[in-house]
C-alpha cells in the first residue's frame, strides 16, 4: 500500500518554511526565553516563564494568522486547518501549544 500525501502538506510545509526564514527572531526569543527560564532562582522563574509565554503567543498569532488566511481561500478549509495544526505540532512543536484555540 502506497501512502499519499495530503493535498495541502506541499502549501503547509511552504508556509511553515516562510515563517522560520521570516520569523526567525521569534523563535530564537522563544528558545532564549525559555533557556533564562529554565537557568533561573525560584524566585523569578515563574516571571520568565510568562515572558517565555508571550514570546510563544506572538509566534502562534503568526502561524494562526497564516493558516486562518489561506484557509478562507480553499473549499475543504476544515481539512487545511487539521493538517496545518498537525504540522506545527511536529515541526513547531512551542507554537503549537494554543494555535488550534485560535
Amino acid at each position: 500500500m502506497r501512502l499519499t500525501r495530503s493535498q495541502f502538506a506541499r502549501v503547509i510545509e511552504s508556509q511553515l518554511d516562510l515563517f522560520q526564514r521570516d520569523h526567525r527572531d521569534v523563535i530564537d526569543e522563544a528558545g532564549a526565553r525559555l533557556r533564562a527560564y529554565n537557568d533561573a532562582d525560584r524566585e523569578v522563574a515563574e516571571e520568565l516563564y510568562g515572558d517565555y509565554l508571550d514570546a510563544v503567543e506572538t509566534g502562534t498569532e503568526i502561524l494562526a494568522d497564516m493558516r486562518d488566511n489561506y484557509a478562507a481561500t480553499v473549499e475543504d478549509a476544515e481539512r487545511y486547518l487539521r493538517e496545518f495544526d498537525r504540522a506545527v505540532r511536529r515541526r513547531l512543536k512551542p507554537f503549537a501549544l494554543e494555535i488550534e484555540n485560535r
